[in-house]
C-alpha cells in the first residue's frame, strides 16, 4: 500500500506531523531506528519512576496555542524547574538571581547586587566586540559568576577552552534581581502526568509505526513507499555527507538505581567545576513529585560526537554555519522531502518551538 507520507523519526516533530496528517485523511508511515518510538523524549519506568532516558525534558512555553495543543492530548503537572549549581561543594541557585548573589557575595538588595556586578564588568575592561565566549561572559556578568558558574561548565560541555569558543554561544547571561528560582520565564510549565510516553502514544494513535527500522539501511525501498518524506534526522547524513560532515556534541548517560528515597532533593543539579567529569545529575522522581522508597539518578557526561554516539548539540560556529547554508540549498531543491527538527535543521529547539514549527508546517502543507 502506498502512503502519502513517510516520516523518518518518531520524536516530537515526526509524531506531531503524523497525527495531524492522519487526522486530515493522509496515510502515514513512521519509521524509527530505535526499538521504541518517542525519540529523545522517550521515558522508561523504573521502580514507578519515569526516567528521562535522553536527558531532562521540561516543557515550558508562553505560546498559548502550543500549551493548549499538548494539554488537550494529555494532562500536565505543575513542575517548575529550579536547578542548583554545585561548584566545589558550594551550592548556588539558578538562574542567576538574588539568591545566587546572596550566596556569592552576601548581597541582600538588588541595588547591592547591581553595583557588585557593574564593578566587576568594569574591572574586566572588555572593550569593543568580545572576541570569544570568555570575553562575552565577562562583559555581561563579571568575574565571579563567570568563574564559578559558567567557565568550567561550558568548557566541559563543548570540549574546548572558553577562549576558543565563539561569543555567540552566550549571547546573554540572564541576571534576575528578584528572589525567584524559576529557571524559565515562560507562563506555562510542566511535565506530562506519567512522563512523555503517554504523549507519544496519543500522538501516534492510529498511525502505522515501524520501530527498529533505519532509513539508511533500506533507503531506496523506503523512499518508494510514499509520495513525500518528512525527514527529521541529520541533514548532512541525508545527503551522504557529500559536502562534509557537520559537527555535533554528544552526551553519555549513566543511570543508577539507589536504595534510598532521595539523593539530592532536586530534579537537576549542575556540577560546574572541571574536576567533576559530568555536567549534571538528574533525579527523575522530582519531576513528578515522587514518593517512592527508592530513587533513580542519571549522570550526564558531555562527549565528542562520532558515528557510535547520538548527535545532541549542533556546533554553530562560522565553519558549520557556512556548511549548513550549502546543505540548505540542497534541501530546498528536494521538492518531495521536508526537513524539520533539531537535526534536520541543525538547530537546537526547545520543545515548544518544535511543536509550533510543526503546527505551522501542517497549515502550510495542507493550505489551511
Amino acid at each position: 500500500m502506498r502512503r502519502d507520507y513517510l516520516i523518518v523519526g518518531s520524536g516530537l516533530s515526526g509524531a506531531i506531523f503524523a497525527r495531524e496528517a492522519t487526522r486530515r485523511g493522509k496515510r502515514c508511515l513512521v519509521i524509527e531506528k530505535r526499538k521504541q518510538a518517542g525519540g529523545n523524549i522517550r521515558c522508561e519506568n523504573r521502580e514507578g519512576i519515569n526516567v528521562h532516558l535522553y536527558g531532562a525534558h521540561i516543557f515550558h512555553t508562553s505560546q498559548r496555542e502550543v500549551w493548549d495543543y499538548v494539554t488537550r492530548l494529555v494532562p500536565f503537572n505543575h513542575f517548575v524547574n529550579s536547578p542548583l549549581a554545585n561548584y566545589r561543594g558550594r551550592l548556588f541557585n539558578l538562574p542567576f538571581n538574588m539568591n545566587t548573589f546572596y550566596q556569592l557575595w552576601g548581597c541582600v538588595t538588588p541595588g547591592e547586587a547591581r553595583a557588585k556586578i557593574a564593578r566587576q564588568i568594569e574591572e574586566a575592561a572588555i572593550t569593543g566586540q568580545p572576541a570569544n565566549l570568555e570575553e562575552q561572559a565577562l562583559a555581561l556578568c563579571g568575574r565571579d559568576i563567570y568563574t564559578c558558574l559558567i567557565k568550567e561548565y561550558t568548557e566541559k560541555q563543548w570540549g574546548r577552552d572558553a577562549t576558543a569558543l565563539p561569543p555567540e554561544i552566550i549571547r546573554r547571561v540572564p541576571l534576575r534581581y528578584t528572589f525567584d528560582n524559576n529557571y524559565f520565564n515562560d507562563t506555562c510549565q510542566g511535565i506530562p502526568v506519567g512522563g512523555y510516553n503517554p504523549l507519544v502514544a496519543k500522538l501516534l494513535e492510529g498511525v502505522e509505526v515501524w520501530t527498529g527500522c533505519n532509513f539508511f539501511d533500506d533507503r531506496p525501498h523506503l523512499e518508494g513507499l510514499a509520495d513525500k518524506i518528512l525527514y527529521t534526522g541529520r541533514v548532512d547524513e541525508f545527503f551522504d555527507n557529500r559536502l562534509g560532515a557537520l559537527e555535533y556534541r554528544s552526551l553519555h548517560f549513566e543511570q543508577q538505581l539507589l536504595d534510598q528515597p532521595d539523593f539530592q532533593g532536586n530534579a537537576v543539579v549542575n556540577y560546574t567545576s572541571r574536576e567533576v567529569p559530568y555536567t549534571r545529575i538528574i533525579e527523575h522522581k522530582h519531576f513528578e513529585f515522587g514518593a517512592q522508597p527508592r530513587t533513580v539518578i542519571t549522570r550526564e557526561y558531555p562527549h565528542e560526537y562520532s558515528q557510535d554516539h547520538e548527535p545532541y548539540y549542533p556546533v554553530n560556529d562560522a565553519r558549520n554555519e557556512a556548511l549548513l547554508a550549502r546543505y540548505r540549498e540542497l534541501a530546498s531543491a528536494s521538492e518531495q522531502v521536508i526537513f524539520r527538527g533539531r537535526l534536520a535543521e541543525y538547530k537546537y529547539h526547545d520543545m515548544d518551538d518544535t511543536v509550533a514549527s510543526i503546527l505551522q508546517l501542517v497549515k502550510q502543507e495542507f493550505h489551511e
